[in-house]
């Protein structure tokens, strides 16, 4: 089924063409919800959420742009909603030990080690943890950022930079990648 007949389908209200657009991008937003989520059934309830704002909002989309980033704008936006409803993102923590810490470029991790970093950022707090997806993997600016929390650009900052810092010294501390003296950046991806 074309992306057009999909999206037609939806607008008509087929159950059938739900169901396929649902199996079509459910699996990559799951990830995305994921990386919000503090649990996994966290995460679900995000993502149903998200679809259903999806097919409630179909009418919407003008094919200016891919139809999977108008979803994962969605589902992004459905993430924060259910973070600021539960006002979970404002928490913080101490990392004065993690600010030393460096890391060598041949120890960023290779793609075999994704799923080891994805999981080490879940542990963040869930204040640092959204503020790093939202920055360094949705590419908001701190500015969007502060303006979708409800907080200050320099506390979205802050927050970024002490995710960055506590991120390290999860990977270290798993042995993920290795400490360092030197001054390279953890992640080039984290590092805009």
């Amino acid at each position: 089924m074309t992306e057009e007949v999909l999206l037609q389908g939806c607008l008509q209200n087929q159950p059938k063409a739900q169901k396929e657009l649902y199996l079509r991008y459910s699996a990559k937003m799951l990830s995305v919800c994921y990386r919000f989520a503090h649990n996994r059934e966290d995460a679900e309830d995000m993502l149903q959420e998200g679809f259903i704002k999806v097919f409630g909002q179909i009418h919407t989309y003008r094919a200016q742009g891919a139809f999977e980033g108008w979803v994962r704008r969605i589902v992004v936006h459905t993430c924060i909603n259910h973070l600021k409803r539960n006002k979970k993102f404002n928490e913080s923590v101490d990392i004065g030990q993690a600010a030393g810490l460096l890391v060598r470029e041949e120890s960023v991790p290779s793609i075999v080690q994704a799923k080891q970093v994805v999981e080490c950022i879940r542990l963040l707090p869930i204040g640092y943890r959204t503020v790093l997806n939202l920055y360094a993997i949705e590419g908001y600016s701190h500015k969007e950022i502060a303006t979708v929390l409800d907080i200050e650009e320099s506390t979205s900052r802050s927050q970024y930079t002490r995710a960055r810092q506590m991120l390290e010294d999860i990977l270290v501390r798993k042995k993920i990648i290795q400490k360092s003296t030197e001054k390279i950046p953890l992640l080039a991806a984290f590092s805009r």
